[in-house]
């Protein structure tokens, strides 16, 4: 597994399904700040680089996701490792700050409790504190601090703080 985080800016991402799987996806896209171009099996997939596919039946994902291939785009079906191209990971969100747990496909619920449990460790606060760390980090920089300083004071800042206790 390779784990990456996609910019949306960059990059076009389709959203194909019905009922609770397209609803926890839309939210999934939503979440990441995400407003997907809307596909159904006539859709035309030009310009897409991603498509998400839930709730559809086996033989119109499998029909939606070799098309979808054909054309170089990504595919994800919700549920069915064996059409996806990359899996969702569970996720953790404060703020800018994502933090992800994957298991390859092999144990969503394994993810989701380690989700869980990590939710407790990285408190709402840390939202806050990106955006401290943040400012620190580019007033090192523009002082032209080189990256292995600044990566020194960055852990002193967090480490002074306490926050990883």
């Amino acid at each position: 597994m390779l784990p990456i985080v996609l910019n949306p800016e960059a990059i076009s991402i389709g959203l194909a399904g019905t009922g609770e799987g397209l609803a926890r996806r839309r939210q999934l896209l939503a979440d990441a700040g995400i407003s997907p171009r809307l596909i159904s099996e006539d859709t035309p997939l030009d310009g897409l680089n991603v498509l998400f596919v839930a709730g559809l039946d086996r033989p119109a994902a499998e029909h939606l996701a070799e098309s979808a291939r054909g054309q170089g785009v990504l595919v994800n079906v919700e549920d069915v490792p064996e059409l996806c191209d990359f899996h969702v990971p569970a996720a953790i969100r404060r703020g800018d700050l994502v933090l992800t747990v994957s298991t390859g496909g092999k144990s969503p619920g394994l993810a989701k409790l380690i989700r869980e449990w990590l939710e407790h460790k990285i408190v709402p606060e840390w939202t806050g504190r990106l955006k401290d760390v943040a400012s620190a980090r580019a007033k090192w920089r523009a002082d032209g601090n080189p990256p292995s300083e600044v990566a020194q004071r960055t852990r002193d800042y967090v480490r002074d703080r306490d926050w990883l206790a």
